[in-house]
Formats: structure tokens, sequence, C-alpha cells
């Protein structure tokens, strides 16, 4: 079992820059796939990005070239940090591990 917590939320203007991270527990960590959703109100949860153990990620198309994920072993976490924020990227961000999910951090972004 792993468990997520989320941090780095925050109201943040458009254009700027934000970075969340999800510390995970556990020692698997380094095995699992993990990734970051996000949810909007009246929206489905969709795919912001998600990185394998040997780094390979992968982006929903509308933070790409924005956004970026890492993932750190030696913290058991991964980071999303994003740039160019706009105001449709906000939501709450989720962090995800197989089945597990993190509480939520909400990203505002105001014009």
């Amino acid at each position: 079992q792993v468990t997520l917590v989320e941090s780095g939320g925050g109201l943040v203007q458009a254009g700027g820059s934000l970075r969340l991270s999800c510390s995970a527990s556990g020692s698997i960590f380094s095995i699992l796939n993990m990734g970051w959703y996000r949810q909007a109100p009246g929206k489905e949860r969709e795919l912001v990005a998600s990185i394998t153990p040997l780094g390979v990620t992968k982006y929903g198309d509308s933070v790409k070239g924005r956004f970026t994920i890492s993932r750190e072993k030696a913290r058991n976490t991964v980071y999303l940090q994003m740039n160019s924020l706009k105001s449709e990227d906000t939501a709450t961000y989720y962090c995800n591990a197989r089945s597990e999910w993190g509480q939520g951090t909400q990203v505002t972004v105001y014009s």
C-alpha cells in the first residue's frame, strides 16, 4: 500500500509558475509509475503527466511544453513543475500511484 501526500498548490497569476510535490510512503516508490491528474469543477478527471520508474514521461496535450514531471528516488517524491500557467489550468491536482490517490491540492490561476 502507498500513501500519497500532495503539496505546493496555491493562487498564481496567469503566466506564473508553481511546483507541486507528491511524497509517497513505502519502499516500493522506485518501482511505481506515478501520475498527476487534475479535475476542474464540472469536468472529468484528466491525466496531466505521468512518469515511469525509468523516467519515461507522458503529458496531456494541453500541458505539453509547459509542465514537467520528475521524480526524486531518494526522497520518494514526484514533482510537477508548471510554467506559463493559464486560467484553464485551474483545478484540483491529484497524485496517483496504482489505485491510490492523494487528497489533492488546489491550483487557482487568475488573469
